[in-house]
């Protein structure tokens, strides 16, 4: 273990915390496939899953910055413990209507609840732990906290697909990880160093900066890359004739963020955060490009796996901007980021699907890159805008 990762988990709490955390954000990936499986069965129609799923995802995107913002006015531990709350009745009402056959529209309306009451999990470690370490240790700070994230978004499909083959039942399954969920969240907030926040002269002023709006363009423009490899790879996959090879290459990129979120945070860095956060999307961009002309999965499996250790230190480097460019309200800020890379998500995924319907099944990865290059050149702003607006 590195020096910088050495301090950060020495601090009193901050293991305990980063394993609440994982346990805390298992719902975040098995909750929308959950539902897709609870509700396509209650009701027969893969439609209103899908709609289900929209609407915890546009649930989850409205409320992070909300969320941020009360976690800069009243603390962590109050908004962990009212999201989580909200969150586990929601997805235990949605259960308990799919057993009871509740009427179709109900279970939009509680996915909805569902994704506004996720915990957020990731704003409130960037948050706590970016102010107990010096401005060197947020690096590894933050890289924790994706890798954290990342390791949750992996593992817990797994899990709740090892949970349905034992239970049989999908609906107990995903009871019982939301309720585990629940419990961590809780359980994570009391490991909290602090309840309240420390208030600062500029607090709620998220955007008094202008840089603050460019940034949140570049991580919008990274959420559209991650949108379109989204729906690139199992189209590519399924032209392929090989369907099943789509979890190994989505592996891949999971694998590659582990990777790449572990040895960012792991040395010191010397160069300009704006300039890092520049060559990280430039890179994306180049090393995304040439799966267009990829022929052998083995070589799809290897670039998708470097552009994962490639994305979540641009994730990381655009927090360490957000302490820059919002220092009296990180977790609005942070909270908005959450919703910028899920807006960029859901544009390049629509995008990438239009645009391989008519090209073929490797162009999503055009989009991809595109957006990638489209965010270093945002980036080259952040490098010469100082005013304040």
């Amino acid at each position: 273990m590195t020096v910088p990762y050495r301090k950060l988990l020495g601090m009193p709490g901050v293991p305990a915390q980063a394993v609440l955390g994982f346990l805390a954000q298992l719902t975040q990936q098995v909750a929308p496939v959950g539902m897709v499986l609870v509700v396509e069965s209650a009701t027969g129609s893969l439609a209103v899953a899908g709609l289900c799923v929209a609407a915890f995802s546009a649930g989850a995107g409205v409320a992070r910055p909300v969320q941020g913002r009360l976690i800069d006015r009243r603390g962590s531990r109050r908004v962990l413990a009212g999201a989580a709350f909200m969150h586990v009745s929601a997805l235990v009402a949605l259960v308990a209507g799919a057993v009871a056959r509740w009427p179709v529209w109900t279970f939009a309306g509680l996915a909805l609840v569902a994704g506004a009451g996720l915990p957020p999990i990731s704003v409130t470690m960037r948050f706590e732990w970016g102010r107990r370490v010096a401005d060197e240790g947020r690096t590894a700070a933050y890289s924790l906290v994706f890798l954290v994230q990342e390791l949750a978004m992996l593992v817990g499909p797994l899990l709740f697909g090892l949970m349905i083959a034992v239970a049989a039942s999908s609906s107990l399954a995903l009871g019982v990880v939301t309720v585990a969920a629940g419990a961590a969240t809780l359980t994570f907030s009391r490991a909290l160093q602090a309840g309240q926040a420390t208030g600062t002269r500029d607090r709620g002023r998220v955007f008094a900066d202008r840089r603050m709006l460019v940034l949140l363009a570049v991580v919008l423009l990274l959420g559209g890359t991650l949108g379109a490899m989204q729906v690139g790879v199992p189209a590519l996959a399924a032209a392929r004739d090989i369907p099943a090879a789509t979890g190994v290459l989505v592996a891949a990129l999971s694998l590659g963020g582990i990777a790449g979120a572990a040895a960012y945070g792991a040395r010191s860095w010397r160069s300009a955060v704006g300039v890092r956060l520049l060559a990280l999307m430039l890179a994306l961009g180049v090393v995304l490009a040439p799966l267009l002309l990829v022929e052998a999965l083995p070589g799809f499996w290897m670039v998708l796996c470097v552009g994962g250790m490639i994305i979540n230190p641009a994730l990381t480097t655009s927090s360490l901007l957000v302490d820059e460019f919002a220092p009296g309200a990180q977790a609005e800020a942070f909270g908005w980021m959450s919703t910028a890379a899920s807006m960029g998500g859901a544009v390049g995924s629509g995008l990438a699907g239009v645009v391989g319907d008519r090209f073929g099944a490797s162009t999503p990865f055009l989009v991809a890159s595109a957006s990638a290059l489209l965010g270093a050149g945002l980036a080259t702003v952040l490098l010469r805008r100082r005013g304040r607006g």
